[in-house]
């Protein structure tokens, strides 16, 4: 599926002109003020937003403000338009949290390109993330927002992992938040669903528990809450792309290479 892009400026004739260049690769919403673009994130689940900053009602850097401050909305890329071309308007804007500047006038295929940069290294970090046994999430890319949300969620699983039927609607009550909320937080972070966030991070704290050397194969299962060792390692090996033996005798081999 297209990833879906939120267009936010006060003239029709420009939010037209845009979807038109960007629809071929991007599934677009629209809305004409920041207001209206709050409304449809807590509907949608944006991927990215492009925002012009001079609008009537609340403008560009007010959203973003808005955004950067909430934590259902401040992992999300956001682009800001604008016709001020000044160093000063420029910092402004960075200083925000936007996550790139562009002015006006502006080539549709350099916007095209801004888009696709984000989106394509939000993608990179998170199947980095995902198939390194022994990274964790102080990792280049997320921002610290997104560190302190997956920090606690990190810290939640780990302290409820032995539970072999921890689940989805577990998490999203130790975390206080709503399940399509949490859902939707983690799927845009991530890019994976929190049940598979769960299973990853168990699987990120067997490989620290088999690179420590101190357990048995079935102890870590057990401790990391897998019903059984032979789930266990087919999970690992679907993960990691390594059995917990192999990936055992690896660490005796080099015990000071880092996985990932």
């Amino acid at each position: 599926m297209k990833p879906l892009i939120l267009l936010v400026d006060d003239n029709d004739d420009i939010l037209t002109f845009l979807e038109s260049e960007l629809c071929t690769h991007y599934r677009i919403k629209k809305a004409l003020d920041g207001c209206e673009a709050l409304e449809v994130l807590q509907e949608e689940a944006v991927q990215l937003v492009v925002s012009d900053i001079m609008m009537d009602g609340m403008d560009g850097l007010q959203l973003c403000k808005r955004m950067k401050a909430h934590a259902d909305y401040r992992h999300m890329p956001l682009i800001l338009l604008t016709a001020k071309n000044t160093h000063q308007s420029k910092i402004e804007g960075l200083e925000t949290g936007a996550d790139a500047y562009v002015e006006k006038p502006f080539s549709p295929d350099f916007l095209r390109v801004q888009i696709a940069n984000l989106l394509e290294n939000r993608t990179r970090i998170k199947e980095h993330f995902a198939h390194s046994p022994l990274l964790h999430i102080q990792t280049p890319g997320f921002s610290k927002t997104e560190e302190h949300f997956m920090e606690k969620l990190h810290e939640e699983i780990l302290l409820h992992m032995e539970e072999t039927g921890l689940g989805v609607e577990d998490l999203a009550r130790y975390m206080n938040m709503s399940r399509p909320t949490l859902y939707r937080t983690i799927k845009s972070i991530t890019g994976i669903s929190p049940s598979d966030l769960i299973n990853i991070t168990r699987l990120k704290k067997a490989a620290e528990l088999l690179a420590e050397g101190s357990y048995k194969i079935y102890e870590v299962a057990d401790l990391t809450g897998f019903a059984s060792q032979t789930y266990f390692g087919r999970s690992f090996l679907k993960q990691f792309g390594i059995t917990p033996s192999e990936y055992i005798a690896t660490k005796k081999t080099n015990p000071i290479l880092k996985a990932g």
